[in-house]
């Protein structure tokens, strides 16, 4: 076979350092618009992007050649570094160390994608944390596991 055919999608999921409520309206579309940009300058496939006041949820497309961690540290450490620089958020920002990786079948592409995209209503429900730790179940992690 002279081809390698694949269809990987992660939802990527990671919050700011101390979960602050740092990003606020006027940022997050700066923002968003940049992660869209700097994604696409690296070849990261970005499906959909959802940007909170505390955290970030997207579903990538995964290619062969790419690693979740490599992909992450891409996003998260350019993405502080460039928040920095334009002086978007005083005093320094940061991410929280660590993020959440879960794949998702072609089959709920669509459903993951509008999950991230009603993060506004779900919110509205459901803490970031009580959303993590759902997630966190539902992929098997026991409660020990949990370091939210």
């Amino acid at each position: 076979m002279l081809h390698s055919y694949t269809k990987i999608y992660i939802h990527l999921t990671w919050s700011t350092k101390n979960r602050e409520r740092l990003l606020i309206n006027d940022i997050r579309p700066k923002l968003y618009q940049h992660l869209l940009d700097n994604a696409k300058e690296k070849d990261i496939v970005i499906d959909t992007l959802g940007i909170q006041n505390e955290h970030i949820h997207m579903l990538i497309h995964l290619r062969s050649d790419q690693k979740i961690d490599d992909i992450v540290k891409l996003l998260k450490g350019e993405s502080s570094h460039w928040i920095n620089a334009e002086n978007l958020i005083r005093p320094k920002f940061s991410w929280k160390r660590g993020y959440g990786a879960f794949s998702v079948s072609s089959s709920h592409v669509k459903a993951v994608g509008e999950y991230i995209q009603n993060q506004e209503d779900h919110h509205k429900k459901k803490t970031y944390e009580e959303e993590m730790i759902s997630i966190l179940r539902k992929y098997g992690f026991e409660s020990d596991e949990l370091d939210i």
